[in-house]
């Protein structure tokens, strides 16, 4: 990641800029895609989790942003997010994290109790704009943590259809998230 060209697009994003935003967010979809297909692939694991991984990491750069410190280094900041994402992942597919090297980045910054909440309401607000099959599947498999399996015996879907409601509610909160005005 380049910090020079990312940061002035992340202040501009915090400033209100959507069209900064859109490009930050698009910029960092690259190399974060880079990065988890290539932790992923040593692992034996799909290009399809890679992605998914992209779409949850980009989400959680939107909704947190408001805890990124303008005086320090950007890209540590989407790094420890990056990461984080990844432990969540394999811990909840039971991958083998030994597997993975996930050392050498810098630590999430603490994050108070306030801004959690914010977070929780901003995500409640773009998850209400799901069809309600992609909300339910993203809802239980990447915020509630069931797998599939258990997603698909509890709502009654094929695993197929949870697979696919879950991937399409990823990209369509990513495609709302571009779109949406900053505040």
């Amino acid at each position: 990641m380049v910090e020079d060209e990312l940061k002035p697009l992340m202040l501009a994003s915090l400033r209100g800029e959507a069209a900064a935003h859109r490009e930050l967010l698009s910029r960092l979809s690259g190399n974060l895609r880079v990065y988890y297909r290539g932790k992923l692939a040593r692992i034996g694991r799909s290009a399809t989790e890679a992605e998914d991984l992209v779409q949850e990491a980009l989400m959680a750069i939107h909704m947190r942003r408001h805890t990124y410190d303008p005086a320090q280094l950007l890209t540590p900041w989407v790094r420890a997010i990056a990461r984080y994402k990844l432990i969540d992942h394999l811990r909840h597919t039971r991958g083998s994290m030994s597997d993975v090297r996930i050392d050498g980045i810098d630590p999430l910054v603490e994050e108070d109790a306030a801004a959690g909440v914010e977070s929780s309401i901003d995500l409640s607000r773009l998850m209400a704009g799901l069809p309600e099959k992609m909300r339910t599947a993203v809802q239980a498999v990447k915020l509630d943590g069931l797998s599939v399996a258990e997603t698909a015996t509890k709502f009654k879907m094929s695993e197929s259809s949870v697979k696919v409601s879950v991937h399409r509610g990823l990209k369509a909160l990513a495609a709302m998230i571009g779109r949406e005005k900053l505040s």
